[in-house]
C-alpha cells in the first residue's frame, strides 16, 4: 500500500512538473521576435564578413543590411508529416543547368493562407541525421518582392509524426547574391499558390 501510495505522489510530481514546463517554455512574442531578429544578424554577419560568402569584396563593401518582411508568427506552421514509403532519389535542376541528387523523403501538410498545402522534404544523400531536410520553395512573391528561383529552409522533425515550418526563417539561396553559384531549383512540388510574405527578400 505504502509503495503504491509513493508511486502515485512521485507520478503526480512528474505530471505537475510536466505541466510546469509547457507553460515556462511556452515562447513569448517578445522572445520569439528576438530569436528571428538574433538570425537574422547572424546571417547579415556570415554574408558580410565570411571568407565563404557568395559576395565578392566590392558587394561586402557596400552591404549595409539584407532585407527581410515584418516577422509575423502565423507563418510559422505545424506541419503533418506523411513519410513516402517508396523513398526514390530525386535528380534536381540547378541554376546553371547541371544537377544534384537528393532522397525525396517526405511530405509535410499544413494549413496556411486558408488552404491545405503540401511540400515535399527532399534530404541530402551524405546526410547523418536522418530528422533534417530541405526545403526548396517558391510561392507568390517570387521574382516580385523574392528571389525568382525561389528560397529555401532547413527544417528538422520535432514530433513523430509533425514538423515544425517557420517561413520567418526563409533565407535566399547564394545565387540569389552571386549569379556565378549554382542552386538547387524548388521542385514543381513546392510551388505554391499562395503568398509567402515573410523571412528574407530580394538581394538588389
Amino acid at each position: 500500500m505504502k509503495s503504491n501510495h509513493i508511486l502515485l505522489i512521485l507520478a503526480s510530481i512528474v505530471i505537475l512538473a510536466a505541466i510546469a514546463y509547457m507553460f515556462t517554455a511556452a515562447e513569448s512574442p517578445e522572445d520569439y521576435q528576438e530569436k528571428i531578429e538574433t538570425e537574422r544578424e547572424r546571417q547579415f554577419k556570415y554574408i558580410r564578413f565570411n571568407v565563404e560568402s557568395p559576395l565578392t569584396e566590392e558587394q561586402k563593401r557596400g552591404l549595409q543590411s539584407l532585407k527581410f518582411f515584418a516577422v509575423d508568427p502565423t507563418f510559422r506552421v505545424k506541419a503533418r508529416l506523411l513519410p513516402i514509403e517508396i523513398k526514390k532519389v530525386r535528380v534536381v535542376p540547378l541554376t546553371d543547368g547541371s544537377t544534384e541528387r537528393y532522397l525525396e523523403h517526405s511530405w509535410a501538410e499544413f494549413e496556411l493562407g486558408g488552404k491545405t498545402n503540401k511540400v515535399l522534404l527532399l534530404q541530402s544523400l551524405s546526410e547523418s541525421d536522418m530528422r533534417n531536410f530541405f526545403l526548396a520553395f517558391a510561392d507568390q512573391t517570387s521574382g516580385k518582392d523574392t528571389y525568382g528561383g525561389g528560397r529555401y529552409l532547413n527544417v528538422r522533425q520535432d514530433g513523430k509524426n509533425s514538423i515544425t515550418i517557420d517561413f520567418n526563417l526563409a533565407f535566399n539561396p547564394y545565387c540569389a547574391y552571386n549569379p556565378d553559384y549554382a542552386c538547387p531549383l524548388p521542385p514543381k512540388e513546392n510551388r505554391l499558390e499562395i503568398a509567402i510574405p515573410v523571412g528574407e527578400k530580394n538581394y538588389d
